[in-house]
């Protein structure tokens, strides 16, 4: 037996969970939405969706679009999206510690 769970902000609705945060992740780490949506497999439309509704629940924008040309577009993490998933990179580790300890209290191997 094992613990599964899964976390995500609320405001009015899902504002952040899994799914935007490996969008973001993505995004960091190629600087582009279309490669991130690549590597997570999930359509291009759905990640614009998925970020615009975020960005709306949450108040605050969390990426840049830039439009192409000669230099090339891309979409970047604004600075309150990069703090925002570190943030929420540390809140979810310390609540998967928190609910590991709490599972091992209550069902500890026997």
């Amino acid at each position: 037996m094992k613990l599964s769970f899964k976390v995500w902000l609320d405001n009015d609705g899902k504002a952040f969970g899994e799914g935007p945060y490996r969008l973001l992740k993505g995004i960091q780490s190629t600087g582009s939405l279309s490669q991130a949506t690549t590597e997570i497999g999930m359509s291009y439309r759905k990640a614009w969706s998925v970020l615009n509704a975020a960005e709306k629940r949450l108040g605050f924008a969390l990426v840049e679009r830039k439009v192409g040309g000669t230099s090339g577009g891309g979409t970047q993490l604004t600075p309150a999206g990069h703090a925002f998933v570190a943030r929420y990179e540390q809140f979810r580790q310390e609540v998967s510690e928190t609910l590991d300890s709490l599972y091992h209290k209550y069902f500890p191997e026997e």
